[in-house]
């Protein structure tokens, strides 16, 4: 992919970015609230939210001015040394998680908060017991280690050989995930809901299912919740929906509404057995990124943005579902997977709905995924809805 000059502002030459993802079809430069500008001065409605990161719409006041006040006051020190900003997150976290107290590791990123778990896990369990069970169809991240955890063998195949201990059994099967814990194994890593994999949801009773057994072979379960954390699903957590406790929870994308800032929570017993120089972060955690996690809480919670989440995805999901052109809709909360009708590609709807002004991602070869900024508002929903009824139409 090459990127001219003009279209980034560059004094000459062509800009140089590697050409991991395909060519970008459009140029944003501004976002208030659920909605995008490009270039041109074009508008669209954003149903993706950076996928799942803007949960509280893009530029909002109080985090921009959190994020300016803290750029003026302390950026980075290091984890050598303690910073308020970061202890106020790491307890809201804990708090917002419920159950047994906790503790968190900061991060840049939702993969390096799962490789975090990884190697609690392994350090934890001991030697001789490294394996990590996930399921088919999940996606954990791009580092070596979770891309292996990701239950995607097309994804593995360019980069083999992938760190060993990892194994995966089919989604929302308790048999074969007893099958595949064996004496080697460390833990098992689950979304509680699948992104990526299709926004798939498990059948009632399978979490509590798993926790029983992990119980019964002594593992940690630990469950990745990067992209449905933080009242994205309706509930603070999505495993808050399933009534289980997790040993370990990572998060990231909506914990700092565009800031770059991922997460590690373990339950205080499991996360003693890291001892210092075992893991660490040069910018994990680092005031600039955490005021903006405090103040994204701040403002969630005052918002109850778990409950307008539940509310605004009934309507959503309502107004879909009735759709000409679409198969049927699953997922919780406004995280939502749109499966089209027989014969329609999700990537040609993607296309389709940007010259629209809509901005929609995919689940799939079939699936669109919409994951809006959890403030859309009804009328912005029913906007939506009426430009994917057209785009759909027979």
């Amino acid at each position: 992919m090459t990127i001219h000059a003009e279209a980034v502002g560059a004094d000459t030459g062509p800009c140089p970015v590697m050409p991991t993802y395909g060519p970008p079809p459009v140029m944003f430069v501004r976002g208030e609230g659920c909605w995008l500008w490009d270039r041109e001065g074009a508008r669209y409605l954003d149903l993706l939210s950076g996928i799942a990161v803007v949960s509280l719409g893009h530029a909002h006041p109080e985090v921009a001015d959190a994020v300016a006040q803290q750029a003026r006051t302390l950026c980075h020190v290091s984890n050598l040394y303690a910073t308020e900003p970061q202890m106020h997150v790491a307890r809201a976290i804990d708090r917002l998680i419920g159950g047994p107290a906790g503790q968190v590791f900061f991060a840049n990123s939702g993969a390096e908060a799962n490789e975090c778990a990884i190697k609690l896990a392994r350090k934890w369990a001991g030697y001789g017991r490294h394996t990590v069970i996930s399921a088919g169809r999940s996606f954990h991240g791009r580092t070596l280690a979770t891309l292996h955890a990701t239950g995607q063998a097309e994804k593995h195949e360019a980069f083999q050989p992938l760190p060993e201990g990892f194994r995966h059994a089919p989604w929302d099967d308790i048999a074969e995930m007893e099958k595949a814990i064996d004496d080697t194994t460390a833990a098992v890593l689950l979304e509680p809901i699948q992104g990526e994999g299709g926004i798939n949801v498990c059948s009632e009773g399978y979490f509590r299912a798993v926790r029983e057994l992990c119980d019964d072979r002594g593992v940690l379960l630990m469950l990745d919740e990067v992209q449905t954390g933080l009242a994205r699903t309706g509930r603070w957590f999505a495993h808050h929906h399933d009534g289980v406790e997790p040993d370990v929870v990572t998060m990231a994308k909506a914990l700092g509404n565009g800031m770059p800032i991922g997460a590690c929570w373990a339950r205080t017993e499991v996360a003693a057995a890291f001892k210092p120089g075992d893991h660490a972060t040069t910018f994990g955690g680092q005031p600039l990124a955490a005021s903006a996690a405090k103040a994204t809480l701040a403002v969630m919670e005052q918002l109850d943005l778990p409950a307008r989440a539940a509310a605004a995805g009934e309507t959503m999901r309502a107004a879909l579902q009735a759709l000409d052109g679409v198969a049927g809709v699953r997922g919780r909360g406004l995280l939502l997977g749109v499966e089209l009708a027989e014969g329609r590609a999700a990537a040609d709807g993607v296309a389709a709905g940007l010259a629209a002004g809509l901005v929609l991602g995919t689940a799939g070869a079939s699936a669109l995924r919409i994951a809006p900024p959890l403030i859309i508002s009804d009328d912005e929903i029913a906007h939506g809805v009426a430009v994917l009824e057209q785009l759909l139409a027979p």
